[in-house]
């Protein structure tokens, strides 16, 4: 055999068939993959939480016969950054810095162990958990709007009626609660569907606000139910909010 012919010939290693491998090597990187797998898929998860998408439970029967109790919902947390919040979207929006909790204690402190941290964060984007209080709503009057009830037994939006029944609670009245706000600027009036149990803007209204919510605080826009499968389905914008009439108070 010729010195070129000994220089070219394959090694043990390269003439070894892939059943030769040794098992331990194959899990290891097996492993290997499955890690990398799991930290893109972490790394995604926190991207879109982050920037994109979330879900949330339904925590009461508020928003029904929208949305029921226990409903999950995805938010959109980018739309309101290519456009501004609109009439009749259903927004979630931060207790804290509204209305403040029901119990008037702050929210807990999330837990100073990581691991238990990183739990709480995964089970809140799931929509199964979560420490922090938010409130979800239906954005009746925008900043500069005036809202106020009833004409006609109707809540009106500067001085036009809406026609609330493709999502008011089968029954329910527009307000059992009379009121004539003209919402500041920043600001959000904001009304559960199912008028007669709904803490929202009327409850408030001896705040300095007038019940009224900041924009700044709207985590984002409810657009879709994902659980149960027997509610899904999309969360248009009602045509009564679509009217020219309505104005642009902004």
């Amino acid at each position: 055999m010729t010195d070129d012919q000994r220089n070219l010939a394959p090694s043990p290693d390269e003439t070894r068939a892939p059943e030769d491998v040794p098992a331990g090597r194959k899990r290891k990187s097996t492993w290997r993959q499955l890690m990398v797998i799991v930290l893109a898929a972490i790394v995604l998860m926190l991207l879109a939480k982050a920037f994109v998408v979330q879900v949330y439970r339904i925590p009461s029967a508020s928003m029904e016969d929208t949305l029921l109790t226990g409903d999950r919902v995805l938010v959109n947390k980018l739309v309101y950054h290519v456009r501004d919040i609109g009439r009749g979207d259903i927004v979630v929006f931060s207790g804290q810095g509204s209305w403040g909790s029901t119990t008037g204690a702050p929210d807990p402190a999330p837990p100073g162990n990581p691991f238990l941290r990183f739990v709480d964060d995964v089970l809140a984007d799931a929509g199964i958990h979560s420490t922090q209080t938010y409130y979800i709503k239906r954005v009746i009057g925008l900043p500069g709007d005036h809202v106020a009830c009833c004409t006609d037994g109707r809540v009106t939006v500067n001085g036009i009626p809406l026609d609330e029944k493709s999502y008011l609670f089968p029954g329910a009245s527009p307000s059992a609660l009379r009121f004539s706000v003209t919402v500041p600027p920043g600001r959000l009036w904001v009304m559960g569907d199912n008028r007669a149990i709904s803490d929202d803007s009327r409850g408030h209204m001896t705040s300095a606000q007038d019940g009224t919510v900041p924009e700044d605080q709207v985590v984002g826009r409810a657009f879709l139910i994902i659980w149960p499968f027997s509610q899904f389905g999309d969360l248009p914008i009602p045509a009564t909010f679509q009217r020219a009439a309505l104005g642009a108070a902004r």
